[in-house]
């Protein structure tokens, strides 16, 4: 049968939208259950934000997010299941701030490489840490807390819950750029450090502030600032780093949402879509909030530079303050 160019296109134009539904569902992301990979066992801050973030998009994108806690060897554990998982978009993880501190603890030592082998896909959320004295110290600014530490080097000790951990990190990071030296006491864990905290066997220690929040109100704690540049909508009252003079100090635990290298954009794009739409929904909003998390929602290109610029900073903080891992 002859048919005119005009009826050529037309036929050609139906063919097309006959194929589309076809096309789409064989392309749709995803298609099946995901596995998201927690590198830390059940009920921690990381937990808890990958189990929301998990619920909301098991709803938004249609198919089951599943959390799988694999604690471990300072988070290295999970995090390489990560790394050796398929790209295909049916591993995932959440990370933390370890993940970005790790290569400089452990270097070489690190079955992968962080720089190399992940796609970054969206920053969720980011939570100040607070650092926090016993009531009875006779500090109330962090101003008499450096000059009494100038005026005794190594001699107040300062409780973190384990080398190269988060709050390890915000303690040194303080100290280097104040400029004084402390005693470093580490504990196996936030739980004890929190405890000799209270009763005074250390006498400054950084904590997340939803851990300490509740101890600070009762009036357990005294939080002398937050780190970075904006207060805490927990602990309203309590100063910035950046306030008290210290904008370097910025220390802060981040939740990530990360895969294998090699993940195509048809997976990493509807994911931190997703994400971002999801961390700034009102109802995660305000959960995360109740956690004293700040929602972020980045792109994947942002959460990229993030890890970029955070690597090396660590490093350079490791190595002049001499850290080695547990």
């Amino acid at each position: 049968m002859n048919t005119t160019p005009t009826q050529r296109r037309s036929l050609l134009a139906a063919g097309l939208l006959l194929a589309a539904p076809r096309l789409a569902r064989a392309q749709a992301y995803p298609t099946h259950s995901v596995r998201v990979i927690v590198p830390y066992p059940p009920g921690g801050a990381t937990d808890i934000t990958a189990r929301l973030l998990a619920q909301e998009l098991s709803t938004t994108l249609g198919q089951s997010f599943v959390v799988e806690n694999r604690g471990g060897a300072a988070s290295i554990t999970g995090t390489q299941a990560i790394a050796t998982a398929a790209p295909d978009g049916y591993t995932l993880g959440v990370v933390d701030t370890a993940f970005v501190v790790n290569p400089a603890l452990f270097g070489s030592r690190l079955p992968y490489d962080t720089r190399r082998d992940f796609t970054p896909i969206s920053l969720l959320v980011r939570a100040p840490l607070a650092l926090v004295v016993p009531p009875q110290a006779p500090w109330q600014t962090i101003a008499q807390l450096v000059a009494d530490a100038r005026a005794r080097p190594g001699d107040i000790p300062f409780g973190s819950a384990g080398n190269g951990t988060a709050v390890h990190m915000a303690g040194e990071q303080f100290r280097q750029a104040a400029d004084f030296a402390y005693l470093h006491v580490p504990y196996r864990g936030g739980g004890p450090m929190i405890t000799d905290l209270l009763a005074g066997r250390v006498q400054m220690a950084f904590g997340t502030v939803p851990a300490i929040a509740e101890h600070v109100r009762a009036g357990r704690l005294r939080a002398l600032a937050i780190t970075g540049a904006a207060r805490s909508s927990l602990l309203p009252d309590v100063p910035s780093m950046a306030e008290a003079g210290f904008p370097q100090v910025d220390a802060a635990l981040i939740n990530a949402l990360i895969g294998p290298a090699g993940l195509p954009a048809t997976v990493v794009d509807p994911l931190a879509q997703a994400s971002r739409a999801v961390v700034g929904g009102q109802a995660m909003r305000s959960r995360l909030a109740e956690l004293g998390f700040d929602p972020v929602g980045s792109s994947p290109q942002e959460l990229g530079q993030g890890f970029a610029a955070d690597i090396p900073r660590w490093e350079q903080i490791v190595r002049q303050g001499g850290i080695t891992p547990d």
